[in-house]
């Protein structure tokens, strides 16, 4: 049984459809780089999974075997469905231990605490009585990863994590991947940068106006392959 799926998904900005009968699996321990360019669905697709954008059907999007494609986010995250938002949506009111606090809202057992998260983050536990929204990109992309955590997820949604950050910086966030996979937890990454994403994943689909246009293993495609589906080129 796959850990969360999708069944011919389908999703709307009121009358706009953004994706299309879309089939996505991701399995335990697995982490799934979803590639595309800007308005490719990439994005939707992450908010239908968590709750933010209902799907036509309950059927449409299954976690542990059952339906959950109507129900609300904070439902799904009691579940084990978490979401890192582009942006990190951090409370600019609330400091960096306070903001992290607010992901364990729901109370979910597991091996993420204050502790563990400073323990991968060491800077949050230094600026822990710092507002989050005065921390560097970098330093924030942190925060809105240890808040996420903080609930305990069986799965974590991550949309565009490297997003205007240096590419040191980057590098320092994504070694944080695998020790959240060693905890048990399956990731789905959200990327405008293909090459970073596909080093840490274990597959791969590129969408192109709300459809899967190429899946497979993240080393199985060419540059080029990857070029023409990413910018909806149909071979001659």
């Amino acid at each position: 049984m796959n850990l969360l799926e999708t069944k011919r998904l389908a999703a709307f900005y009121g009358d706009f459809q953004a994706l299309y009968g879309m089939d996505v699996r991701l399995d335990k321990g697995e982490t799934l780089a979803v590639i595309g360019a800007n308005g490719a669905g990439k994005t939707t697709l992450l908010r239908t999974l968590c709750g933010m954008i209902p799907a036509q059907e309950a059927q449409q999007v299954y976690f542990q075997g059952k339906p959950v494609g109507r129900l609300p986010t904070h439902e799904l995250t009691a579940m084990g469905i978490a979401m890192i938002p582009e942006g990190r949506k951090l409370f600019p009111s609330l400091n960096v231990e306070e903001n992290l606090l607010m992901g364990a809202y729901v109370r979910r057992p597991g091996p993420w605490t204050l502790e563990a998260v400073y323990r991968m983050f060491p800077v949050l536990e230094t600026f822990r009585a710092r507002p989050a929204t005065l921390l560097s990109g970098g330093q924030q992309q942190m925060v809105a990863i240890g808040r996420a955590l903080m609930s305990n997820p069986a799965v974590l949604l991550c949309d565009e994590i490297s997003l205007g950050l240096a590419p040191v910086i980057v590098k320092e966030v994504y070694k944080a991947i695998p020790t959240i996979r060693d905890q048990g937890v399956s990731l789905i990454l959200v990327e405008q940068d293909i090459h970073q994403a596909l080093a840490v994943s274990n597959r791969m689909i590129c969408l192109c106006e709300g459809r899967i246009v190429l899946e497979g293993p993240a080393d199985a495609y060419t540059q080029d392959q990857i070029a023409n589906a990413y910018f909806g080129v149909k071979k001659p």
